[in-house]
């Protein structure tokens, strides 16, 4: 049971971190690489394509289930809000500007695939709902973090958004979409998780690290914090199995990518600078402790 476990851990670790090796190796190979046009098609088709077939042509996903996930992500990115104003401060830190990376964690490029890996579809669905809300996040409150003003039009203008609205009607009025529509965006997903991920790693090849010491105390709190306030949520709310296991591992990523797009579209530099040492830094503590996260989410949470 327990070298079963290993294996399991395996199958799952070790095709995310391949790709995103292989994204820091092409990404160092040819650093004048323009990463736009895999931006463009991830967030123009390829993640509507994935949240339409992981929420709406799931077999294993309800709305009051999707509702449920995305009020336990709210609660969780409140805690770690708590959390992130506080080590902000004793830092003597911007505590508005800089809160995104230790609020919003890369459930998108990390958290899908290793769910998807760790738990099939069932868990691909529950992170999907997860990643979903932490995108909405993004294009509302990391927005406004980011330039300290409060904007809805890059929401309402963000397509990923709109196949969320779609993607959350047809479960609430349980319709089913197709077969020739699900397979089609079967096929979009799965080559945008292996795109997403190989860009992660394009990101991480380019991006420099600043002020070291108090960017890995934020990062350090980042990925302890995560777990933690995790493991409060699922035993407050009772969650068993592959639904613990998913918000566990959500919960537990390294800090997302977006935040620094976003800060370099709307804060001055030096937070930018700041928001993109977090991110490579807590990336690359992450290949320590996702091992342990996802052993302890298949130990206990399968």
């Amino acid at each position: 049971m327990q070298l079963g476990i290993y294996f399991k851990l395996f199958e799952v670790i070790f095709p995310v971190f391949l790709v995103i090796g292989i994204g820091y190796w092409f990404g160092k190979k040819n650093p004048n690489f323009k990463s736009d046009i895999i931006t463009n098609f991830a967030g123009k088709i390829g993640v509507p394509a994935l949240l339409f077939y992981s929420l709406a042509a799931s077999n294993t996903l309800d709305f009051s289930t999707f509702i449920q996930f995305g009020l336990l992500t709210f609660i969780f990115v409140g805690c770690f809000s708590i959390i992130g104003i506080i080590v902000l401060k004793l830092l003597k830190r911007d505590q508005v500007t800089e809160l995104g990376p230790l609020i919003l964690p890369n459930t998108g490029n990390l958290g899908l695939p290793i769910c998807l890996f760790a738990y099939g579809d069932k868990g691909f669905s529950i992170a999907s709902s997860i990643a979903a809300v932490i995108m909405l996040l993004h294009f509302t409150l990391g927005i406004f973090i980011a330039s300290k003003k409060f904007s809805l039009r890059p929401l309402i203008e963000s397509i990923p958004m709109h196949s969320l609205l779609i993607s959350g009607v047809m479960l609430y009025f349980n319709i089913k979409p197709p077969v020739f529509l699900v397979n089609t965006t079967m096929l979009l997903s799965y080559s945008t998780i292996f795109l997403i991920l190989a860009s992660l790693g394009i990101a991480l090849s380019n991006l420099e690290t600043k002020n070291f010491k108090s960017n890995s105390v934020i990062s350090i709190v980042r990925l302890i914090s995560g777990p933690v306030i995790a493991l409060l949520i699922i035993y407050s709310f009772g969650l068993k199995s592959y639904e613990a296991g998913v918000l566990f591992i959500c919960a537990s990523m390294p800090s997302a990518i977006l935040n620094f797009l976003l800060a370099k579209m709307y804060s001055k530099k030096i937070h930018s600078d700041n928001i993109a040492s977090v991110i490579v830094i807590s990336t690359t503590l992450s290949f320590v402790t996702i091992p342990l996260v996802v052993f302890y989410a298949l130990r206990y949470f399968n």
